[in-house]
């Protein structure tokens, strides 16, 4: 598909059903519970990693300075932090979209009962590290600015940033300014459904902290999952003809 037929299934999606949705969201997470935590866990390796090496060098964010003259302003360090720390935050959403590029493509894989290599590192290609990494400073501009305009902003970005890996990993050959094009308008069409399906994933993630909070690595990959089915559902696949013959084989 191209970028205007892409648009035009996401202008005149229909209604999906949230709990439809969350259903479809469950299942897929007990089918790929494994793969998602190698995923997780690949990921905080190299977030932790990333932050030790810019606190080494000196470019980590700053803790809050609490003034006991009562002069303590969070907002200025809250927004202070989120731009000195935008090196490593382009670092680390270039690993992310990448990794999660991957999985994604895992879930479509398991989804249509097609057989072939799981390979987190797909997209980590010649062809496509430029542009993973010019979507890992756009994803990271746009967080970084909504975080400085604080809580609402940020909440409502929220939604179509966490479009732009589905986008991706279905879309390789799109430019990087039309998969955020699309993830903005998808994110926009459906953003109640997806906020509340986020949300009650995020909840059900977190319930791993009662496994003395290791257990986290296993569980949060189900907040993912959500992006992928309303993408599924409102765009869909490259060609359905072929996405209906692996899925009766």
């Amino acid at each position: 598909m191209n970028y205007s037929e892409i648009q035009s299934k996401i202008q005149n999606a229909q209604h999906l059903d949230f709990g439809k949705t969350l259903d479809l969201t469950i299942n897929m997470f007990k089918e790929i519970w494994l793969k998602g935590f190698l995923m997780v866990l690949v990921l905080v390796a190299f977030a932790v990693g990333i932050s030790m090496f810019f606190s080494f060098i000196g470019l980590g964010p700053e803790p809050f300075e609490v003034d006991y003259n009562g002069n303590f302003n969070f907002f200025e360090n809250y927004t202070s932090n989120a731009f000195y720390s935008l090196p490593q935050t382009i670092l680390i959403s270039f690993l992310t979209i990448g990794l999660l590029a991957g999985f994604y493509r895992i879930c479509k894989q398991t989804d249509l009962n097609n057989l072939q290599k799981d390979d987190l590192f797909y997209y980590y290609k010649g062809q496509f590290i430029g542009k993973i990494f010019t979507l890992g400073i756009v994803y990271s501009l746009i967080a970084v600015i909504a975080q400085w305009l604080f809580i609402i902003p940020y909440i409502y970005a929220f939604v179509p940033l966490s479009f732009f890996a589905v986008v991706f990993s279905n879309n390789p050959e799109l430019t990087e300014t039309e998969i955020v094009k699309i993830s903005f308008s998808l994110g926009t069409k459906k953003w109640l459904l997806t906020f509340g399906l986020l949300f009650i994933t995020g909840i059900l993630g977190m319930l791993g902290i009662i496994a003395c909070g290791i257990g986290l690595l296993f569980t949060m990959t189900i907040v993912y999952l959500p992006v992928y089915f309303v993408y599924r559902d409102v765009v869909g696949f490259e060609d359905d003809s072929e996405i209906m013959k692996i899925g009766t084989e």
